[in-house]
């Protein structure tokens, strides 16, 4: 016969489906984090997770990771700092609530769609619904915090961390669930990887009573990543091919403080995808007669300089459409021929009217397929491209890293938008809102490498955003130091980070090439 609790358990199933009551979680030593769907209204719904400390110390910082089924996704999300990639999502604690003293609880959210919900949870690394069942045995010594990076070379990644409350032997750094280290002290230093590797490890501490909980999860990268056939940290400029109240320059004149110069702008034919180029009847004429050829023999001096050119492709009037196969097909042949006519380095997307994150990785594989892995591959998003992963630019971006030298979000004419923290809106035209609206880049999945800073070069280039260049150079500080920062910190630094761009090359040698000359000593100071 059915029992009263099996006439019940359909009910409970719903109720949890719907998020009205959330499963109970075992208490364990250590964290649990326990998810609840707080309110559903048929094209998306509202998720939250509770991060609680069950164990008897307080820890320093918490990381949430979960999976979500094809079709189901993530948009705007708080209280918390957003990583991962595809359909796996990471959220660490904000620089303002990761400390959780024992029985504290703390809890981040997001805004989903499609039908699926979290699978595959773990907190700090151990499964969401805790372990072990119970309190820690006594004399159990704390779980070590401040877990981190303290160098890498090309084959090591070293680690070091805080002494644990109580009596300690020794330590054991795990990766996985693997131990790859047991010193006695404070710090350990893993050999013999690839180069260009990341691993992620946690550190647990042991005497004779037993181990404690693993320590929250630090995420280190060797040394030797490429980064392609320009300077650590460099400096990009687009150069007009047509005649606006900026100063008109041929291509040869560009000053010599910039790196890259990407050429704006590639132009749409009648056929889907594919791309034309010229020099601009008006540009040639203010000129005094600038042609094709002139423009090939420039593009040779800037090489034979150690620069390199780009076509950028788009723009704010731009309307290249890469919509399916055959345009991208398109896309890769006709910018292909442009590369060989005139000579460019690569290509930059500045497709500010929106694009298929599908089709134009897909032009952008075959057009590096046919040119060779010298290719350089930039992105020029607008800033609001790239608040979400979700976004299509953002999709691109992360689509297409393996072999995509950098993106330089524009950080102008946006207005105030929140940054990686979530906590505020941050007002363009400052240190803040360069440093918080970069950090979602790189806490999403980006390298630093990947990531440089776009502004205005000064009156006239834009309608809004326009910095001071020391400002400019106070955001990089902030996010490869930590210092020069506004109210808003990174939550940690990036030396790695690529540099800057301007708009444009025009219009800083139209302001006294203030931009460059500021901007291009301060790269070379940099880590």
């Amino acid at each position: 016969m059915r029992t009263a609790f099996a006439r019940l358990l359909p009910l409970v199933v719903i109720l949890l489906g719907l998020g009205l009551i959330t499963a109970p979680v075992a208490q364990a030593a250590g964290e649990t984090a326990t998810f609840a769907k707080v309110s559903d209204w048929g094209t998306g719904w509202e998720g939250r997770y509770t991060i609680r400390n069950g164990g008897t110390v307080t820890i320093s910082s918490w990381r949430v990771e979960f999976d979500l089924p094809a079709g189901t996704a993530i948009g705007t999300h708080w209280d918390a700092v957003r990583g991962g990639s595809g359909n796996h999502y990471v959220f660490s604690n904000a620089g303002w609530n990761g400390t959780l003293a024992p029985g504290a609880s703390v809890s981040f959210g997001f805004n989903g769609s499609g039908p699926g919900a979290p699978a595959n949870c773990t907190v700090n690394g151990v499964a969401c619904g805790g372990g072990g069942g119970g309190p820690q045995p006594p004399g159990v010594p704390g779980v070590p915090g401040g877990v981190r990076v303290s160098a890498t070379t090309g084959s090591s990644i070293s680690l070091a961390w805080n002494a644990s409350s109580g009596t300690v032997t020794g330590y054991r750094v795990y990766e996985g669930t693997t131990v790859r280290a047991t010193p006695t002290g404070t710090s350990a230093t893993i050999t013999g990887l690839a180069a260009c590797t990341s691993r992620t490890y946690t550190v647990s501490a042991v005497n004779a009573a037993g181990e404690s909980a693993r320590s929250a999860p630090v995420t280190g990268t060797t040394t030797g990543c490429p980064i392609g056939p320009l300077p650590r940290h460099f400096l990009t400029g687009y150069w007009h091919n047509f005649v606006n109240p900026a100063v008109e320059l041929r291509l040869r004149d560009v000053p010599a403080d910039y790196d890259l110069v990407a050429v704006a702008f590639a132009e749409a034919t009648g056929t889907p995808g594919a791309v034309t180029f010229g020099v601009d009847a008006g540009l040639s004429g203010a000129l005094g007669g600038y042609t094709n050829a002139d423009f090939t023999a420039d593009v040779a001096t800037l090489h034979a300089r150690g620069k390199k050119v780009i076509l950028s492709v788009g723009g704010e009037a731009g309307r290249v459409a890469v919509g399916d196969a055959a345009a991208a097909t398109n896309f890769a042949n006709t910018m292909r021929s442009l590369i060989t006519q005139f000579g460019f380095d690569g290509v930059d997307i500045d497709l500010e009217n929106g694009l298929n994150p599908t089709f134009m990785g897909q032009a952008l594989r075959s057009l590096r397929n046919q040119v060779g892995s010298g290719l350089i591959i930039t992105m020029a998003p607008q800033t609001i491209d790239m608040q979400s992963t979700g976004g299509s630019y953002f999709q691109l971006a992360l689509n297409i890293r393996d072999i995509l030298t950098v993106v330089h979000t524009q950080f102008y004419n946006s207005g105030s938008m929140l940054g990686c923290d979530q906590a505020q809106a941050y007002t363009q035209g400052t240190v803040n809102f360069m440093t918080a609206l970069a950090c979602i880049q790189l806490e999403n999945g980006l390298r630093p490498d990947q990531v440089a800073l776009g502004l205005p070069a000064g009156p006239g280039a834009a309608g809004g955003g326009i910095v001071a260049p020391s400002m400019v150079n106070n955001a990089l500080d902030c996010l490869a130091r930590g210092t020069n920062c506004g109210s808003f910190r990174p939550p940690r630094t990036y030396p790695g980070i690529r540099g800057a761009m301007t708009w444009s090359v025009n219009w800083d040698v139209s302001n006294g090439n203030n931009f460059a000359r500021t901007v291009r000593p301060f790269l070379n100071t940099l880590p």
